[in-house]
């Protein structure tokens, strides 16, 4: 472990993926230094114990006012609704209160570890609130306690569903906080540069995550020289090697350490490593090595006193695709019918507004390679495809696809019904007739499938969807290989809960405008 970085500065490979510099100051000023922290970042105690408190107080208000609303709609205005006994009701929502919060804190719905993410916090919040309400069932029926049943059943949607909304609305409150270097998780991450960079880039790739990557500890490095690293324009200190890195935490303000890789510090040295950590009240995480791994997907399997990390297959075959087609059928069919003047109000603009069809069917292909016609809104000119080849050289996409934010084929309509996605309403047609989904990967066209390779041949073993993780995460202003990623992550981490949050998200995406074009 005395090597030092002479020894590797030399590597070509390496010099591409990261830049050091020696000392900082004769460099370029750095637009992201982490060595510049703003104040409050290190204090991650503080705010999570001040969040998690606010959380508490939050689900109290919303568990009460969802029980005593249903109480009073369902009994009136009385504590002693008749043919119960005196103080009966009242006794039952005080006890279904208590319960409905001991298992919001049983499920550790307000835990350090999950709060402020997001997707996490609330499958906990819901899975406690569905607990709940199982568990007073089944002891409803044993005692035979004499409750309507209404009542019971007003409570948990308004409960589940208050508790979700103020958890986004907290949620939304940290992201703003963070934006102001504010609620920031101070990170030191351990491992060869080329791991390390990875494990940067992915950490601090979303600033509402929260993520600050405060050093960076090289195996056998040796003590700091006060050198640093650029990851993704964020310019990063060299700590020093695995000996430093306890010296590093305290002159840092690191509450967590990252490591990728843990081949050199060994069984025994994680767990000493553990030791030290714990009386600093500093966590330890450990890349798995993984990527786009949903959390559903992973198993502690504990193996000869060793616990193994299990990886579960996808879920997009047997019951689970029967039960997406149910939904897709019930979801397409409900959208068609509500929208149903607006399809006919955006009929009518299209045709007064430019000759042509008011549809537009293009070749796409579907699940297992199988192609089929997808309908949308007509938003260009009539002969747009054949005024394609004089537009390639302005392509402004990095892959196979034509991408151009100022399209001279786009109508006026056509402009407005692209902002807002509305184009792509006669989709849910195509929903209809087996050919796309309401949630998954982006529809390509043939010339896209015939240059993929063997990966991302993936994308074609569920079918296309009317939107999808590229929907909410920048449409078309994603990069291939981004666009690609998220694709295939989907594929591999399909649920019914996922769809579901994708097409909350998609509201918000589209609300927004940003990618559409």
């Amino acid at each position: 472990m005395s090597s030092s970085l002479d020894s590797f500065e030399g590597t070509a490979a390496l010099r591409r993926k990261v830049d050091l510099v020696r000392p900082l100051e004769q460099s370029v000023p750095p637009t992201k230094a982490a060595v510049d922290m703003p104040s409050g970042v290190f204090e991650r105690s503080t705010w999570q114990r001040r969040y998690a408190a606010t959380l508490a107080v939050s689900d109290f208000v919303v568990v009460s006012a969802a029980v005593l609303l249903s109480q009073y709609v369902r009994f009136g205005p009385t504590w002693t609704p008749p043919d119960y006994p005196q103080y009966y009701v009242p006794a039952y929502s005080a006890l279904f209160i208590a319960g409905w919060l001991c298992v919001l804190a049983a499920f550790r719905s307000r835990s350090p570890r999950i709060i402020g993410t997001g997707v996490e916090e609330y499958r906990r919040v819901v899975s406690a609130s569905l607990s709940t309400f199982g568990v007073i069932a089944i002891i409803s029926l044993l005692l035979k306690l004499d409750i309507a049943r209404g009542y019971l059943a007003l409570a948990l949607p308004v409960g589940a569903v208050g508790l979700v909304l103020t958890r986004w609305a907290w949620h939304r409150s940290i992201i703003r906080q963070r934006s102001k270097g504010r609620c920031r998780t101070a990170v030191l991450a351990f491992g060869e540069l080329d791991a390390v960079e990875h494990l940067v880039s992915e950490l601090t790739q979303n600033e509402s995550d929260g993520y600050q990557v405060v050093g960076v500890a090289v195996p056998g490095y040796g003590p700091s020289r006060g050198e640093h690293v650029t990851i993704d324009g964020h310019v990063i200190p060299v700590v020093g090697d695995e000996a430093e890195m306890l010296r590093a935490i305290r002159t840092h303000g690191a509450d967590t350490v990252a490591i990728a890789g843990t081949e050199h510090f060994g069984v025994r040295g994680i767990r000493r490593l553990i030791w030290d950590l714990e009386p600093m009240g500093v966590d330890l995480v450990v890349s798995t090595g993984v990527m786009d791994v949903a959390l559903s997907r992973l198993v502690m399997r504990p193996t000869a006193g060793l616990p193994l990390l299990q990886i579960e297959g996808p879920q997009y075959r047997g019951s689970k695709k029967l039960q997406k087609r149910a939904f897709d059928l019930c979801f397409a069919f409900a959208v068609l019918v509500l929208t149903s003047p607006v399809l006919l109000a955006i009929a009518v603009a299209i045709k007064l507004d430019s000759r042509g069809s008011v549809f537009y069917t293009s070749e796409r292909i579907g699940i297992d390679g199988r192609p089929f016609s997808m309908v949308k809104f007509r938003t260009m000119v009539a002969d747009a495809d054949r005024q394609l080849l004089s537009l390639l050289a302005s392509n402004e996409s990095d892959g196979v696809l034509f991408k151009m934010k100022e399209d001279p084929r786009i109508t006026r309509v056509g402009s407005f019904l692209r902002r807002y996605s509305l184009d792509e309403l006669p989709q849910f047609i195509n929903v209809l007739l087996d050919d796309m989904s309401v949630v998954g990967p982006r529809p390509p066209l043939r010339r896209e499938v015939e240059s993929y390779d063997c990966d991302v041949l993936r994308r074609l073993l569920v079918k296309p969807g009317v939107t999808g993780l590229w929907q909410v995460s920048g449409r078309s202003d994603l990069s291939w290989n981004q666009a690609v990623r998220l694709d295939l992550s989907y594929v591999d981490n399909w649920s019914m809960i996922g769809d579901l949050l994708l097409i909350a998200k998609t509201v918000g995406a589209v609300a927004q405008k940003k990618g559409a074009y």
